[in-house]
């Protein structure tokens, strides 16, 4: 036999001789490591039952916008390429995504969300991805109108026009309903393209595929405010009265110098002039309207207006007003318009008459138009027909295009005003919400029960560690007391392998393979106990817990790494031992004899 060999049987054999001793020092070893088996399943387990909670739950992979934005179809292109995003899709506004549902004799309300392929709140919670005149509802929403898979819903999308209400209705198949988890609120889930409808519908847009009637989309008329002129001036209490119910929420009484310089020509001696304004946005045609009413029998001159910079084909600020001939007259100023007119023309100053291309610095770009130069302005400005110029201020708020073919201005296809988004995974989270907050997007996420895993999972580890260290340090001083002692007790047999011809680094290694050997029992018996332990656990928990989750639970690379460091110990903790055996002569032997 080869002297390594031989050294490897004798301290094998001499762990058999003294089995009794032997089992001690490997269940005390045992004993320290398994309870550590255990602590770091109860740590993983939680830790993992728990994110895959939140991981198997879309909610807590969602960013969802707090505002509404203006978002083009080449920030979602942009946006989707994100590695870390996987599910991304544009909502419509809120004042377009509400829908009425037909029961019975009543109309109930429900908020309409778009989805689309691979939907995870849909996918994950027991739901089909519906396609065209097909749903989705919240578990909410089907008990609340009482249906089931397979019925169909009258859904009716109404809107205001011309001061009237408008309805269409369309049928709409359930073809899923989401579990609890899905969310309490009452939702109904249909495809992007008739969300996107429904918006169009309310705009006042035809949708032919639909054979839903509508109108050419022409913009609205912002104004910049309205002048009210009197012959006599208004008193704090009428002058308040103004205000109230119309949309206004400043009203000034000017000086003459400062109405020319708002207007551009001269307030006559005889009236007073208030600038009515909304500080906030623009004024609309319906606040125009309010304040006729209120002036009704005072006969004011109520004259709403748009102050703009056109190139014509030089920039020139334009003034725009349109007034009847009574007002006119009233004013001293005579126009070839009277009436809110569908032309566009323009008198300027010291200018003789044609037609030129006009230009605008709308929102989305530069609008060019047509126009004619059809006389001399009365004003130090450019005066132009109330209509052009209103229509002109609205494409500082709303995209118009001028359509060359009929002639006439359109408001472009509405931008989506929010998105769906959901990460992949619950880590993934902080980067994409990071990302939209540097885009000046302001978000929310729920990030506060993400990070409070987080931290309970470095708390728990934080606990194991101290733990671990003390079980360690333990383990470690009773194995090297043990190895020592085996050597002290053991001299007279050391020193006769010595004496046999075994050099110092052979029997160096007895104590080493003692302490291999210990070891490796050991971690098999940790091992089946941390097993049946955490089967006594599982079992006891099971009802709280899903199919196929555990909440006690190591996976085998980390049994292979608490195994390899039970060795690594166990051999660190037979040096001192080994190193008490290079210190033994063969004479010791003899002199035992």
């Amino acid at each position: 036999m080869k002297p390594n060999g031989t050294v490897l049987s004798l301290a094998m054999f001499d762990l058999l001789h003294e089995w009794i001793l032997t089992l001690c020092l490997v269940l005390a070893i045992a004993a320290v490591i398994s309870p550590l088996l255990l602590l770091m399943g109860l740590k993983y387990g939680t830790i993992a039952t728990l994110k895959d909670r939140l991981v198997q739950d879309p909610v807590y992979r969602e960013i969802r916008p707090t505002q509404t934005y203006d978002y083009n179809k080449d920030w979602f292109t942009n946006l989707a390429k994100h590695k870390n995003i996987d599910f991304l899709i544009p909502t419509t506004r809120v004042s377009s995504s509400i829908i009425s549902v037909k029961i019975h004799n009543s109309q109930e309300i429900f908020d309409l969300v778009p989805t689309a392929i691979n939907d995870p709140l849909i996918l994950e919670n027991g739901g089909i991805i519906p396609q065209n005149n097909q749903c989705v509802l919240t578990q909410a929403a089907a008990e609340e109108i009482g249906v089931v898979i397979g019925d169909k819903l009258a859904v009716r999308v109404t809107r205001s026009r011309k001061g009237r209400q408008e309805f269409v209705e369309t049928k709409l198949e359930v073809i899923s309903i989401l579990n609890q988890r899905a969310g309490t609120m009452a939702k109904i889930f249909a495809p992007l393209d008739f969300v996107i409808d429904v918006e169009n519908y309310k705009e006042n847009i035809a949708v032919p595929t639909r054979a839903w009637p509508g109108g050419t989309p022409k913009p609205y008329l912002s104004f910049d405010g309205i002048m009210v002129m009197l012959e006599k001036p208004l008193d704090p209490v009428a002058s308040s009265g103004l205000i109230i119910g119309t949309g206004i929420n400043n009203i000034e009484l000017l000086e003459r110098e400062i109405f020319n310089q708002i207007t551009g020509f001269a307030l006559p001696s005889n009236l007073f002039a208030y600038n009515l304004q909304n500080t906030n946005n623009t004024v609309q045609t319906a606040s125009y309207r309010a304040l006729k009413r209120k002036l009704r029998g005072k006969n004011a001159v109520v004259m709403p207006y748009v102050k703009l910079v056109i190139n014509l084909p030089t920039e020139m600020l334009v003034f725009g007003i349109t007034l009847t001939a009574k007002n006119q007259q009233r004013l001293g100023l005579n126009l070839p318009w009277g009436k809110l007119v569908d032309t566009y023309q323009v008198l300027m100053p010291n200018v003789k008459n044609g037609n030129i291309m006009a230009s605008f610095d709308g929102l989305k770009g530069t609008i060019k138009f047509p126009i004619s130069i059809t006389g001399e302005s009365p004003g130090k400005y450019a005066i132009a027909p109330l209509e052009l110029l209103a229509t002109l201020r609205t494409g500082l708020q709303r995209e118009i295009i001028f359509d060359e073919k009929q002639q006439m201005f359109l408001l472009t296809k509405l931008n989506y005003g929010g998105f769906r988004l959901y990460v992949k995974t619950i880590d993934d989270v902080r980067e994409v919400y990071t990302t939209l907050i540097k885009q000046g997007i302001e978000v929310t996420a729920k990030s506060d029960e993400i990070e409070r895993i987080k931290i309970l999972d470095r708390g728990l580890t934080r606990i194991f560690w101290l733990v671990a260290i003390v079980g360690i340090i333990g383990g470690i001083a009773a194995l090297i007391a043990s190895l020592y002692a085996t050597v002290e007790r053991k001299k007279r047999e050391l020193s006769i392998m010595r004496l046999i011809g075994l050099s110092r680094y052979q029997v160096f290694r007895f104590p080493i393979y003692q302490a291999l050997a210990m070891a490796i029992l050991s971690i098999l018996v940790a091992v089946l106990a941390y097993l049946g332990l955490a089967l006594v656990i599982n079992l006891v928990f099971a009802s709280d817990l899903d199919m196929g989750q555990q909440i006690c639970h190591l996976p085998n690379n980390y049994l292979l790494s608490a195994a390899l460091l039970t060795i690594i110990v166990a051999l660190l903790s037979a040096i001192l031992a080994a190193w008490k055996t290079t210190q033994i002569e063969p004479a010791e032997a003899l002199r035992e004899e």
